[in-house]
């Protein structure tokens, strides 16, 4: 799959991005990274801001390429597009994506929200802004 078949699928949008539109999102991403760090708050918040950055710098990605993804299932898209955007392995989109499931049984089955997730879902963020300003430096810095 290619991110021209997901246009074509109408799973993603045409969409022009500049500096303006990203480095909010960037800013936005280290903030939620940030307050999932805070331990004097819950273990669903704390997660809830953790993959919250990862949608962020997954949106981020997306947009310098010069897409958006439809309203329908867009965080999985934008998980499983990774590979396509910024190269990221098919094992740590894996991992993202379960990061995916375990918030949406949090936000909508009310699941416990472990320790355990909490860190991989921080550790998970901080690699993926790290991977996403790396990929944005050398392809497309003028978006920095």
């Amino acid at each position: 799959m290619t991110l021209e078949n997901l246009l074509k699928i109408g799973q993603l949008k045409s969409h022009v991005t500049d500096r303006s539109e990203v480095q909010p999102l960037l800013e936005a991403a280290r903030r939620n990274l940030a307050d999932a760090d805070v331990a004097a708050i819950s273990l669903e918040t704390r997660f809830d801001a953790a993959y919250k950055a990862i949608m962020q710098l997954a949106l981020v990605a997306l947009l310098a390429h010069g897409y958006r993804a439809d309203s329908r299932g867009h965080h999985q898209i934008m998980l499983q597009s990774l590979p396509l955007t910024i190269g990221l392995s098919k094992d740590r989109m894996i991992v993202l994506d379960a990061m995916r499931r375990k918030r949406n049984a949090a936000d909508y089955l009310g699941s416990y929200v472990d320790q355990g997730s909490v860190e991989v879902c921080m550790v998970q963020a901080t690699e993926l802004l790290m991977d996403v300003e790396r990929w944005l430096r050398e392809n497309r810095p003028e978006l920095l």
